[in-house]
């Protein structure tokens, strides 16, 4: 694993439905689990980045932190479309639909949107 990035669960099952459903659509799923947590990576392989969604260690409620974001990189505009699609059917709220964003760049179609917990996600394709 060579990086990783923890969000809050209020709901381990909500949470775990909403990434399982969300994740499928670009191509990542879960590699392993134990007793509240999940991790999730491109593939289910466990390789490169890794995705933990787990309730706070310290027991009090998990909270989306103000100006936290975790971004994933897709391979088209049609896997953006899918996660967006995908968030909304299993509890997640827009923040943005997808669509270009120019003053990002010249390619860039992205969606942004919060899971059950209220962590900000986006879905992003770069031409």
């Amino acid at each position: 694993m060579s990086a990783y990035a923890t969000v809050g669960a209020i709901d381990n099952a909500k949470s775990n439905a909403f990434y399982d459903a969300t994740l499928a659509t670009i191509g990542w799923s879960k590699h392993t689990e134990f007793p509240g947590w999940r991790a999730y990576s491109e593939g289910g392989k466990g390789d490169g980045f890794v995705l933990w969604v787990c309730k706070p260690f310290d027991g009090e409620l998990a909270s989306g932190g103000n100006g936290s974001m975790v971004g994933f990189m897709v391979n088209s505009t049609a896997e953006v479309d899918a996660f967006h699609a995908a968030a909304m059917q299993h509890g997640g709220t827009d923040e943005g639909g997808p669509n270009p964003r120019p003053h990002y760049g010249p390619d860039w179609y992205s969606a942004y949107v919060r899971d059950p917990a209220g962590n900000k996600l986006a879905v992003v394709y770069n031409g």
